[in-house]
């Protein structure tokens, strides 16, 4: 009955997990108009294909592999200085709310390094599955905000 639990929680985690991935770096993607993509896109796209290899890893127990790319999400690359100032104001009294959402996603990625790191596989999906809900909750309160502003023609 044990095993039935961890199976069904491992293919919860790998479902959603996949269907995010591609949702979210695809809806990065497709949101633009003609406006100049910002740095922050490219990033979100990057991050969103190495949740879709964790998620690959985490189908097949491939611990080391979810060990290497949990960092790249948790370091993932910062927007040039001027954009990121663009970002900022935009996103005014909410800033505190973005960058919260960052912190959160560089912590839960880091647990999921470390669960990886020890073979954990119950922890790295848990860790998985709150990272996934991290992504979700920004993607929730600024994708549809930033698409508007910074993509869409008036």
């Amino acid at each position: 009955m044990q095993h039935r639990h961890r199976f069904k929680a491992y293919f919860t985690a790998t479902v959603i997990g996949t269907l995010l991935a591609s949702t979210c770096s695809q809806a990065w993607a497709d949101d633009a108009g003609k406006a100049k993509p910002l740095a922050l896109r490219k990033i979100m796209q990057d991050m969103g294909k190495n949740m879709q290899v964790i998620t690959d890893g985490i189908s097949r127990e491939d611990w080391e592999m979810v060990a290497r790319v949990a960092p790249l999400i948790a370091d993932h690359p910062q927007p040039p200085l001027a954009e990121k100032m663009r970002i900022l104001s935009f996103v005014g009294s909410d800033a505190g709310k973005f960058k919260s959402h960052d912190e959160k996603t560089y912590q839960v990625a880091r647990a999921l390094e470390q669960a990886a790191v020890r073979s954990d596989g119950q922890a790295v999906i848990s860790s998985f599955a709150t990272l996934q809900n991290s992504c979700l909750a920004c993607h929730q309160s600024f994708r549809k905000p930033f698409v508007e502003h910074f993509y869409v023609q008036r």
